[in-house]
């Protein structure tokens, strides 16, 4: 018997939960990306950054982690969260794109697809593995295309890569009673905005303060509002690619606003 006290590879397809033999409550995941997910959440264990489950067991197509107890959301707990992932993001990467250590270059984010392949300057490399591997999925690619055409001018002063969750939406910030967790990261090294404009994007709880504690330790640059909808393009290209509809006319309809905001 494994030490687990049971078989992770029998476990359901997807997220299951079971319980150690020990009385701990354990997620466990079967999907392609787990190895991926696994190097990751690893990563993303960084000294004074949020909280991440730690990965007990993990293989190519699974993994098992410990379960985050359930809390509710408050101002204390988001100014922490804002003060740790700016602390996470500080921790950096050797590149934009770099993957997780151990983690594969062809990752996934959500359903679809995502590689993880170090480029030298990040708008280029967003342009190259962020934007055109999704354009498919958009009916007006017009906005998009001039978006990767006048890159470098939309694209803020350079910084240096973060170490990205990569898929900061609200379903993956966990609030609990001891604060906030992250968890189901497609993580790599990228600009901290991205982290940082995924969280607007479906909104999360006291966000505000988030940002405030967030820029009180690491300030941000001249006109990171203007660039939410730019860092937004990528995720909503995601969710055009996997859902369709709605979302590839809210990609075309970001790129128009990052181009009204020059």
């Amino acid at each position: 018997m494994s030490p687990l006290g049971f078989d992770p590879a029998a476990a359901p397809r997807g997220v299951s939960r079971a319980v150690l033999p020990d009385g701990r409550p354990v997620v466990v995941k079967r999907d392609v990306g787990a190895a991926a997910e696994a190097a990751g959440l690893r990563w993303l264990r960084v000294p004074g950054g949020p909280a991440v489950p730690e990965v007990l067991a993990a293989e190519a197509d699974w993994l098992v982690e410990a379960e985050v107890p359930a809390g509710t959301p408050t101002r204390a707990a988001a100014e922490g969260f804002g003060r740790r992932l700016a602390a996470l993001h500080a921790a950096g990467a050797p590149a934009c794109g770099s993957p997780p250590p151990g983690g594969p270059v062809d990752a996934r984010i959500g359903g679809t697809a995502m590689r993880n392949e170090p480029g030298p300057t990040w708008p280029a490399w967003f342009v190259e593995h962020r934007i055109r591997p999704y354009l498919h999925a958009v009916p007006d690619p017009g906005p998009v295309e001039e978006v990767c055409t006048r890159i470098e001018e939309l694209a803020g002063p350079p910084e240096p890569p973060a170490r990205l969750h990569g898929d900061l939406w609200s379903g993956n910030v966990l609030w609990s009673p001891s604060g906030v967790w992250l968890i189901d990261p497609a993580a790599h090294g990228g600009h901290r905005e991205t982290d940082l404009a995924m969280l607007a994007l479906f909104g999360l709880p006291h966000l505000d303060t988030v940002l405030a504690a967030y820029d009180e330790v690491a300030p941000l640059a001249d006109g990171r509002a203007a660039r939410v909808p730019l860092h937004q393009l990528f995720p909503l290209l995601v969710h055009a690619v996997l859902f369709g509809g709605g979302y590839a006319h809210q990609a075309v309809e970001a790129a128009r606003q990052a181009l009204r905001a020059r």
